[in-house]
């Protein structure tokens, strides 16, 4: 029993540490050159939080094995051996907010603020923006907490009278199963419903931030992995579709680069005369649309050089580089497939599980089960895959509405080409819908994660909170028909 829990730390150790060299690596290959040995806070700020987000992901696989390393005990105090999950969920979730809420912002700022300033005007500018911001949240968490922070759980007050204890064991049979005469239904089955009664209690100040958080992250998860659920493998698949079919000669590519450069020179005259009007300070809602314009022609154009780029492939490997090219499209096909299999699957499950009261069938539950009865590990990974694949869901859905979308900015995640401000953004929607993630796939998967400390604070103190409870109880079904019914209507914008 020891050497299982002692196994299963080793483990959780060298996770952790994967997870942090991932982290390093993304941003090393995903950042601007413009950003290269430079803009340190920020990145250290990108690859804390990528790494936070990944492991609150692997953190209810690992609390269910936590879970089966506790079924397994043999003797009094071998669960004390386990690892501390509630403890850890709340701790990554508080670092979850404080990096969200507080960390990110302040780094953005920083970030973005004006070059001509030295390094402690814009430290200070960061400030007053963050501290701003932590007052006002301070106020609101407070007044919340102080009157509507507390729990009520629904109990049943359950009595029976006294008897002598049976002589035999004969004296109980299929008619007569309870102590006494004539009893076909135990005092406990028979209590009536005027015995049920409230039992209130205060929840933990980072239980209760947990819950809020989760609220938020519940919108943007809603809108974003719906229409994201639909369009991340639609999108690989078109992109397959849309590939070059084969190599474009000199003249055409001449012809090509010279409208992609008209294009270019059209939206330098926009984005200069934008800015003519952002030093003139007339920056209403027609400047922003028209910024949202420019910038969204922007990505579209660059898009454009990549794609004639590919056909026309240049140098002396100009071959193995066409080649790379079909193999780059080829490996899309199988991906978009793959996450169509998922996503199906996916949608499924919640209609079969979570929609259908009561339930048709455990579904992936199941699948998961018996994968770990082939072997220990299979299901807690392909657990933790459907789990990762939602947050992918998320990024793909954001990604896609920002294009077609006024009030979202777009941040795009290029391949070498990334800047921190749009490395901050995304860490920070992953961050905010990974709690909702977890909070959604410990409902979904709640066969599988039983007995786990997620669901202790996902199922039990999140449904019984005073003021939110209805959100999760009442609502449960219809914010997931609406969320989810964002496949149907935007399947067409991968396209």
């Amino acid at each position: 029993m020891g050497d299982f829990n002692l196994a299963l730390v080793i483990v959780a150790v060298v996770v952790t540490v994967i997870v942090f060299v991932v982290s390093i690596y993304l941003l090393v290959n995903y950042q601007h050159p413009d950003d290269v040995n430079q803009a340190y806070f920020p990145k250290f700020v990108v690859i804390i939080g990528l790494s936070i987000s990944i492991l609150s992901i692997l953190m209810l696989p690992a609390d269910v094995a936590n879970r089966q390393a506790c079924s397994r005990a043999i003797y009094n105090g071998a669960c004390n051996l386990t690892l501390p999950m509630k403890d850890l969920w709340l701790a990554v979730y508080i670092a979850d907010a404080v990096l969200v809420f507080f960390i990110i912002p302040f780094a953005m700022f920083y970030y973005e603020g004006d070059q001509d300033k030295s390094i402690g005007k814009r430290i200070k500018s960061a400030l007053m923006w963050v501290i701003t911001s932590a007052i006002v949240c301070g106020l609101v968490l407070g007044i919340l907490y102080a009157l509507v922070g507390k729990v009520d759980f629904t109990v049943r007050h359950l009595s029976s009278a006294t008897t002598n204890f049976p002589s035999t064991w004969t004296d109980f049979t299929s008619t007569q199963p309870c102590v006494g005469n004539n009893l076909h239904q135990c005092s406990a089955y028979s209590a009536s419903a005027s015995s049920e009664t409230t039992w209130t209690m205060r929840t933990s100040f980072p239980e209760y931030v947990v819950a809020l958080a989760t609220i938020v992250g519940s919108v943007l998860f809603s809108i974003f992995g719906g229409v994201g659920i639909a369009c991340l493998p639609l999108g690989l698949i078109f992109s397959f579709i849309r590939r070059p079919k084969a190599v474009i000669t000199r003249s055409q590519y001449i012809k090509e680069a010279t409208e992609l450069g008209k294009k270019a020179k059209e939206l330098k005259k926009a984005a200069d005369a934008l800015h003519q009007e952002e030093r003139s300070g007339s920056k209403g809602r027609k400047w922003r649309k028209n910024v949202k314009a420019v910038e969204k022609e922007l990505l579209l154009l660059e898009e454009d050089v990549t794609a004639l780029e590919e056909m026309y492939p240049q140098g002396e490997k100009a071959e193995a580089t066409w080649a790379f090219t079909i193999l780059g499209y080829l490996a899309k096909l199988v991906l978009g497939v793959v996450g169509f299999i998922v996503s199906v699957a996916w949608v499924a499950h919640i209609v079969i599980y979570l929609l259908i009261d009561p339930p048709l069938s455990p579904f992936l539950n199941e699948v998961f089960i018996k994968l770990d009865d082939v072997w220990g590990l299979l299901g807690t990974a392909a657990f933790a895959f459907f789990c990762f694949y939602l947050l992918l869901a998320v990024i793909a859905g954001a990604m896609m509405l920002g294009l077609r979308l006024v009030f979202i900015t777009i941040h795009p995640m290029k391949w070498g080409a990334t800047l921190m401000n749009s490395f901050l953004f995304n860490v920070g929607l992953i961050l905010l819908c990974s709690i909702s993630v977890i909070q959604f796939c410990a409902t979904a998967f709640a066969y599988y994660s039983q007995a786990t400390a997620a669901q202790e604070i996902f199922g039990h103190t999140l449904e019984s909170l005073r003021g939110i409870k209805y959100l999760y109880k009442d609502g449960k079904r219809e914010n997931l028909v609406a969320g989810f019914s964002f496949p149907l209507e935007f399947a067409g914008l991968a396209k």
